[in-house]
């Protein structure tokens, strides 16, 4: 259980202010920053990042590159996985706690008690202390979709970057590719160069359409630079120019794709925050970013499973994810798969698990504990049924590994995974 801390009691008023936690809109953010000054005029140099898979780990590469190039970086990234406290960090530590509750309650003194969502308030509060704090650079993902996002307030980044975009979060940004591509490129600003991971066709088009009418030059991945798979590493390729690359510290070769698409925002910053090649490579190999295919090797969960078992987290959450997770764990497939989920009720449950059929073993479905929308466990079991697993039910994912590991069973691998609610959970009582 962690500890209560005053600014847990903040957030707690700060969700009561707007009946939805989610109200894609600017006006409300737009007026609270009004009166605080403004603090997104004052921002060190931005890399806005927007998509629907792939943010935070290239994210995380770039600020390791940024802190191995001897860069001062701040990061603003969501949601949390354990303590809000991880949203806000400044030069590579998340925010300290008497600095969160000053500023959360600064901002709800200027908010006055007039509507506003938690993402926006808690982005203000964000706003304010990269303000205040310099820095080199501030990396920056987007909360949900991207034109109507509270860090879009950012007028002049110094980059925006756009990850793989898939179908996700579709109540709020559309029900087609076409649509939630246009919420995602709505992070393009005139003359602010893009830099593009690969995209399915449609999406490609909406963001090459959005850059060419507001005039945002783009360089996009295929065109402007490349990388290929070299076995130890990648092979980073741009002007005629090939770089080997090592591999990614994030497990899956998903990463390679994300590590690439950091180094060509690397490559592409102006002089004063160039980060020289040495830091690229340091910061490939370097970087951390919890519940991304992550091995837990020790901890209160890991030990309820006997000697040979190994314990995976992911909180990879919507179709693209399952099948970029399923494809990584049948090329590594060296024992039993067994798969514990939990999900929202929010989330395409059959699309995440479909991929996972023919190839795990079992799958354990366990509601996220204290989680509203979470998906109950006898629900999101009857959808992994109709996904093609064979499922049962768990209390907990303690209950799960338990049931896994009875006497006689052969060594496996568990994946728990479907949530970074679920991932959260986990690593809390990880310690």
């Amino acid at each position: 259980m962690t500890q209560t801390l005053p600014s847990d009691a903040i957030l707690e008023r700060l969700l009561a202010f707007h009946p939805k936690l989610i109200d894609l809109s600017l006006d409300r953010v737009m007026r609270l920053m009004a009166r605080l000054d403004h603090p997104e005029e004052r921002l060190p140099p931005v890399i806005h990042i927007a998509g629907t898979n792939g943010k935070g780990s290239t994210l995380a590469y770039l600020e390791a590159m940024g802190r191995a190039a001897g860069h001062r970086v701040h990061t603003y990234t969501s949601p949390h996985l354990v303590r809000f406290h991880e949203r806000i960090r400044l030069d590579g530590a998340a925010i300290a706690e008497p600095a969160l509750a000053v500023l959360l309650a600064e901002c709800e003194e200027a908010n006055g008690g007039a509507p506003i969502t938690f993402f926006e308030i808690t982005t203000a509060a964000a706003f304010l202390v990269f303000s205040r704090i310099p820095a080199d650079l501030l990396l920056m993902e987007t909360g949900l979709g991207g034109r109507l996002d509270a860090t879009n307030l950012v007028a002049q980044p110094a980059l925006c970057a756009i990850t793989p975009i898939g179908m996700d979060h579709v109540q709020y940004l559309g029900e087609t590719l076409v649509a939630i591509a246009g919420e995602k490129a709505g992070i393009l600003k005139p003359g602010v160069r893009g830099v593009i991971a690969a995209q399915k066709p449609e999406a490609a088009s909406v963001i090459a359409a959005r850059a060419e009418a507001i005039g945002a030059p783009l360089d996009c991945e295929g065109e402007a630079w490349s990388w290929r798979d070299s076995g130890d590493g990648f092979a980073y390729q741009e002007a005629g120019r090939e770089t080997a690359l090592p591999q990614p510290s994030l497990a899956g070769r998903h990463q390679l794709g994300n590590a690439a698409l950091a180094t060509a925002c690397a490559l592409r910053l102006p002089a004063g925050l160039a980060i020289p090649e040495p830091a690229i490579r340091r910061g490939i190999a370097e970087a951390r970013w919890p519940a991304r295919l992550q091995r837990l090797e020790s901890g209160p969960l890991v030990a309820l499973l006997p000697t040979g078992w190994q314990l995976w987290l992911d909180g990879g959450h919507n179709a693209d994810a399952g099948q970029v997770l399923a494809e990584e764990l049948q090329r590594g497939m060296d024992r039993p798969l067994h798969l514990i989920v939990g999900m929202l009720d929010t989330k395409d449950a059959g699309g995440f698990l479909r991929p996972f059929a023919g190839l795990a073993r079992s799958c354990h479905c366990v509601t996220i504990p204290e989680t509203a929308a979470a998906l109950s466990a006898d629900s999101l079991a009857e959808t992994a049924r109709r996904a093609g697993l064979e499922a049962v039910t768990a209390e907990s994912a303690e209950a799960a590994l338990a049931n896994l590991a009875r006497p006689g069973a052969a060594p496996g691998k568990v994946l728990i995974c479907g949530s970074l609610y679920l991932a959260g959970h986990i690593l809390a009582i990880q310690g």
